[in-house]
């Protein structure tokens, strides 16, 4: 396998390098985020913030385009040497931020490390199929699978490489402190690290001999402002050159301000409801707090209750403002794996009472609903909402809304019995999101990696292992079509609505010609406004 739309990935630096024509090459550019790193370790944890911040500083082996096609990155191609081998070609020529070259043996080395410091929201997931990394010569590399893997390519898109000599010999408790004081926070990205303050400021500046080419920005501050309100006041104010994360509310308002651009764009994440399906869940109860003799999520009953107490189209119009879609399934159209042949979700109060009733709970439970508030747009809105619905029905429902860096940790330790949060299909293709949340958890397969309810259904299982080694695409697609069905028909978690994002720019000073629908907001996309 060889990527030949390698210009339409660099099509922005050439835009950018046009807009600079006759201007100054040295500007600082500000953006205001709703969330950062939670460490300068790249393979610390599988969070988007953090891996879209990261991205400034370290490069991973395959790129993902703004429409998540494949595209080369410090793999300048690929190809299947048999069922259970993969050949890596390098770029050459590429330098870390220290001056010393990029091999083979970095690769090498950056999959081998990520299982001893993999965090929180394990990373573990991008390289679980790897078996061994073989150094064929400085720029080639030969990746040994557990078996056929159709879909490596697709994992490697967030497999950050960094530096084996910056980095040698950091064990998990102390890797963080190395990369965050940057004395390990070496990579060959676009940016070098200058400084991070946690929860506060993301600091890198330009690297001039980048294989992209430079970017025409010398310096770039990410200002970490949760607060909604806050970050369009500063952007109203002139205080950052653009946000991220538009609250839907604020759009029509910023729409109509002669000083600012809003750009939208569709993106794979969706809403989804997570069940816990362990024996003694932490977080259920009778109304009056006695212990009830199981746990109601089992009984399919009562999954389909609560999914018939959602209404889709009132979270997505209503609750997200119109940054939001109704979906069917836990993957968006153009995913590989989509399956358009799922029905329409909708909302019956009436039957959802019937069945609580026949499942054994006429008065309904108390359940505690864990949320993210400051992570996607509408994660606070969403989730609160999801509580009155479910008060419709009869559930007592306690609507706990926190920070996405509380939730996770919480969430892998089992802490929480019901949880919502946004998941996005980053890679591509359906079997990244459904082994990941619907085949059990097993370490073996390396399958489940998220999957910390203890659900298991060994027919979905066997779909999810057939198609993780099926190099037939039309047969893989089918078999996670199938996937996508029973996860649904199983309600293993419940999709709400697919999330859409927006951004405001101050428009003489910065524009994006191609936005990602990933959300990155990363500074080698945008460029400088015409003048």
């Amino acid at each position: 396998m060889r990527p030949t739309n390698l210009l339409r990935r660099f099509a922005v630096v050439a835009a950018a390098s046009t807009v600079l024509c006759g201007s100054a090459f040295a500007q600082t550019l500000t953006i205001g985020v709703r969330a950062g790193p939670e460490s300068i370790d790249p393979h610390y944890t599988a969070t988007g913030t953090h891996a879209e911040a990261l991205k400034h500083v370290f490069d991973t082996l395959v790129w993902s385009g703004d429409k998540l096609q494949l595209e080369p990155g410090l793999a300048a191609s690929w190809k299947v040497v048999d069922p259970t081998t993969w050949e890596f070609k390098l770029r050459e020529g590429v330098k870390f931020h220290d001056g010393s070259d990029f091999t083979a043996e970095d690769v090498k080395f950056s999959i081998e490390r990520i299982p001893i410091v993999s965090g929180p929201n394990p990373t573990m997931i991008y390289v679980r199929r790897v078996k061994e990394a073989k150094v064929v010569d400085p720029h080639t590399i030969h990746i040994a699978t557990d078996g056929p893997a159709p879909t490596l390519p697709n994992d490697f898109i967030r497999l950050f490489i960094v530096s084996h000599k910056a980095a040698a010999g950091l064990t998990k408790e102390s890797a963080n402190q190395a990369f965050n004081s940057g004395k390990a926070a070496v990579g060959t990205g676009p940016f070098k690290f200058v400084s991070w303050t946690p929860k506060e400021e993301f600091t890198v500046e330009r690297f001039d001999q980048h294989w992209r080419g430079a970017s025409p920005w010398q310096k770039v501050v990410r200002k970490e402002i949760p607060n909604d309100s806050a970050r369009v006041a500063q952007l109203k104010a002139g205080q950052v050159d653009m946000i991220v994360r538009v609250p839907a509310a604020d759009v029509p308002t910023l729409e109509k301000d002669q000083k600012l651009r809003i750009v939208k764009v569709d993106t794979p994440y969706v809403f989804n409801l997570e069940f816990d399906f362990r024996d003694k869940p932490p977080q259920i109860s009778g109304k009056d707090g006695s212990a009830l003799a199981q746990n109601p999520f089992k009984d399919p009953r009562v999954r389909e209750a609560v999914d018939l107490a959602i209404d889709r189209p009132a979270l997505a119009e209503v609750s997200m403002e119109g940054l939001g879609k109704p979906v069917t399934q836990m993957v968006t159209p153009g995913i590989f794996g989509y399956n358009d042949k799922l029905p329409e979700l909708k909302p019956n109060v009436q039957r959802a009472r019937q069945l609580l009733a026949e499942a054994g709970y006429p008065n309904g439970f108390k359940v505690t609903l864990n949320f993210t508030n400051d992570r996607l747009p509408g994660d606070r809105a969403v989730g609160t909402s999801l509580a009155q619905m479910f008060a419709r029905v009869g559930l007592d429902v306690q609507a706990n809304g926190q920070p996405a860096a509380v939730l996770f940790p919480a969430r892998t330790r089992g802490d929480y019995s019901f949880v919502m949060s946004g998941w996005g299909t980053i890679t591509g293709e359906a079997h990244y999101t459904l082994s990941s949340l619907g085949h059990s958890n097993d370490p073996q397969r390396k399958m489940g990696a998220f999957n910390w309810r203890g659900y298991k259904n060994e027919a979905l299982d066997k779909l999810l292992q057939d198609a993780a080694v099926e190099l037939d695409e039309g047969k893989r697609r089918q078999l996670l079509e199938d996937a996508g069905a029973l996860f649904m028909k199983e309600r293993v978690s419940l999709p709400l609505v697919a999330v859409s994002s927006a951004w405001a720019l101050q428009k003489d000073k910065v524009d994006i010609p191609k936005p990602r629908s990933d959300e990155d907001t990363l500074a080698h996309d945008i460029v400088p406004a015409k003048r």
